[in-house]
C-alpha cells in the first residue's frame, strides 16, 4: 500500500521536492564521491527506504568505493562516508565540518505545532535539560532500584498464569510495554499501566514516520505518523497540566517533566506547554523504540544460543546470591555496583546491537566545504553515519555471522572505529548509560526467575532504520 501510495504520489509531490533542490547550492567543477543520485526529485529514497538501509549501503560500498560514496536520500544530496575512517572522521569533526541534521520527517513530527523554529533534536537533548544531568549516571544511580522493581513487575504481569506453566507470549510487544514504562516513569513520573499501553501503537507509528517519504493522506506511513504525534501531543498536554496541579500543592518531583515545568528563561518566563509536550516526546522516543529492539532481539538470541543463556544465568544468579532483602520481605533491588559485575551479560547485549542494529545511522549538516578520501564534500550536503559499514565485516569481526560474545572479551575487542552502536564523539548517544541500566535490568530479573524457546528460529525481520520481528517474537517461557 505504502508503495503504491508513493507511485501514485510523486506528481502531486514534485512542487515540495522542487522547492527543497532551488535551496541547494550548485557543486560546481567539485571532484565529488562516485555514486548517482537517483530519479529526479526523490533520488534514491525508495531503495534506501523499502531495501533495507544496511542492504542499500553494502551494496554501493561494493559498487562505487569503501571509503564514500554519494546518492540522494529524502530530497537531500548526501555523502554516505564508510568504515572506521569515516567513523573517526565523522566523530572527530562534529561542529567543525558538520552538525545534527534531521531528516523533514522527523522535523515536522517534533516540531510545536509545526512552527519551523520549534524544531526537537530529542537525542541531542536542550540546554535546559543538560544542566540537571538527568542522564549522567550520579543521576540514573538513585533510578536504578525503580528500574528493577517496573521491570519485575511487567514479567510477573506478562509471563504469569495460574493454570499453566509454560505460556506462549511475544517478546516485541512486552519489551515496547517494559520500555514505554520506564520511560515514561523517567522522564513523566507517571506509571499508570493502562495509559501507557494506550500510547505504545502510537509511538510506533511516530518511529516509523522519523524516516519515511513525506506524503500524507490515510494510508500512509507519513500520514499515520501524524496521528500518532498528534495523539501523543494531546495526551501529554494532559500530562503537564496534571503536573501542574501537583507542583502546585507543594509535592517534591524529581523527573525531567516538572523540570521542564519549572525552568525559567533569563526574562523570567517559562517554556510553553506545547514545546514542552514536543520535547518530552521526542524523549520519549529516543529512550523507547531501541531499547525495546534491543530487548526483543537479546531474547531471540538466547534462546537460540543455550550455552550463552547457561553463562549469563551463572553470572546473574551470582550477583544475587549476595544481595541482601529490602525491608522485610525477600525482596532486593539492583545496587550500582552490581552492574559492573555483569561483564558477560553486556557482551551479550554488545553482540546483540551488533547483530540487529537498534538504529540504523543518523545525518548530519555539512557546515563548509571539506575534503574526504580524495573527493570534496559540498557545503549543505548531508552526511550518513551507519554502523552498518562494520558491522558485519569479516575484516573486523571473525565468523560475522555467528553468534559470539566472547568477542568483546579483555583482549579481544574489536579495533577502534568498528563496533560504535552509540555513535562516538561529542554526539555519543547522551542516553547510553540509561539503554544499558535498562537491558541489564531485564537480562537479570529475566534469566533469574524464566527460561524460554523460541517458536520460530527463522521468524521474518521487518522494519527498516527500526527492525522488528514479523510476527513479535513468539516463546514459550516458563518458571525455573
Amino acid at each position: 500500500m505504502e508503495i503504491l501510495s508513493i507511485v501514485f504520489c510523486i506528481a502531486l509531490m514534485g512542487t515540495f521536492f522542487v522547492i527543497n533542490n532551488i535551496r541547494r547550492r550548485s557543486d560546481g567543477g567539485a571532484k565529488l564521491p562516485p555514486g548517482n543520485f537517483g530519479w529526479p526529485m526523490i533520488g534514491e529514497s525508495m531503495q534506501f527506504l523499502f531495501g533495507k538501509p544496511e542492504k542499500f549501503v553494502a551494496e554501493r560500498m561494493q559498487k562505487y568505493s569503501t571509503d564514500v560514496f554519494k546518492t540522494k536520500i529524502l530530497g537531500e544530496k548526501t555523502a554516505v562516508l564508510c568504515g572506521p575512517h569515516g567513523h573517526k572522521f565523522i566523530f572527530s569533526n562534529e561542529q567543525k565540518y558538520f552538525t545534527t541534521f534531521r531528516p523533514y520527517p522527523m522535523q515536522h513530527l517534533f516540531r510545536s505545532y509545526k512552527k519551523a523554529a520549534a524544531v526537537v533534536a530529542a537525542v541531542d537533548e536542550t540546554k535546559e535539560i543538560r544542566q540537571p544531568g538527568f542522564l549522567k549516571p550520579e543521576a540514573l544511580k538513585n533510578f536504578l532500584g525503580k528500574m528493577d522493581s517496573i521491570t519485575r513487575q511487567q514479567l510477573e504481569a506478562h509471563c504469569t498464569d495460574d493454570d499453566e506453566n509454560i505460556l506462549v507470549i511475544k517478546v516485541s510487544p512486552l519489551a515496547k510495554t517494559l520500555t514505554l514504562t520506564l520511560a515514561c516513569h523517567f522522564f513523566l513520573g507517571i506509571n499508570n499501566p493502562g495509559r501507557i499501553a494506550r500510547l505504545v501503537k502510537h509511538f510506533d507509528d511516530v518511529t516509523v514516520g522519523m524516516h519515511c517519504m513525506m506524503i500524507s493522506f490515510p494510508g500512509t506511513i507519513f500520514y499515520r505518523a501524524n496521528k500518532a504525534a498528534d495523539a501523543i501531543r494531546k495526551e501529554l498536554l494532559i500530562v503537564i497540566e496534571e503536573k501542574k496541579r501537583v507542583m502546585q500543592s507543594g509535592s517534591p518531583m524529581h523527573d525531567v517533566l516538572s523540570h521542564m515545568i519549572a525552568v525559567r528563561d533569563p526574562t523570567g518566563r517559562s517554556m510553553p506547554e506545547a514545546e514542552i509536550a514536543d520535547k518530552i516526546m521526542g524523549l520519549l522516543t529516543a529512550g523507547y523504540s531501541t531499547v525495546a529492539t534491543t530487548i526483543t532481539f537479546l531474547m531471540k538470541y538466547l534462546g537460540l544460543n543455550p550455552d550463552v543463556y547457561e553463562k549469563v544465568r551463572a553470572e546473574q544468579m551470582g550477583i544475587a546470591s549476595m544481595k541482601k532483602p529490602v525491608g522485610g520481605d525477600d525482596e532486593y533491588l539492583l545496587e550500582w555496583e552490581d552492574m559492573s559485575k555483569m561483564k558477560y551479560s553486556w557482551n551479550v547485549v554488545c553482540e546483540t546491537m551488533r547483530m540487529v542494529p537498534p538504529l540504523q545511522g543518523t545525518f548530519r549538516d555539512v557546515l563548509t566545504d571539506f575534503t574526504y578520501a580524495g573527493y570534496t564534500i559540498p557545503k549543505g550536503w548531508k552526511v550518513y553515519w551507519s554502523v552498518s559499514t562494520t558491522n558485519m565485516n569479516p575484516n573486523y569481526f571473525k565468523d560475522p555471522g555467528n553468534f559470539n560474545p566472547s568477542r568483546y572479551d579483555e583482549g579481544e575487542a574489536p579495533p577502534p572505529y568498528t563496533y560504535v552502536p552509540f555513535g562516538g564523539g561529542p554526539k555519543t548517544c547522551p542516553g547510553k548509560e540509561y539503554a544499558r541500566l535498562a537491558i541489564l535490568s531485564f537480562v537479570h530479573n529475566v534469566v533469574k526467575e524464566y527460561k524460554w524457546e523460541v517458536i520460530d528460529p527463522n521468524e521474518k525481520v521487518e522494519g527498516d532504520m527500526m527492525p522488528e520481528p514479523q510476527k513479535g517474537l513468539p516463546i514459550r517461557i516458563y518458571h525455573h
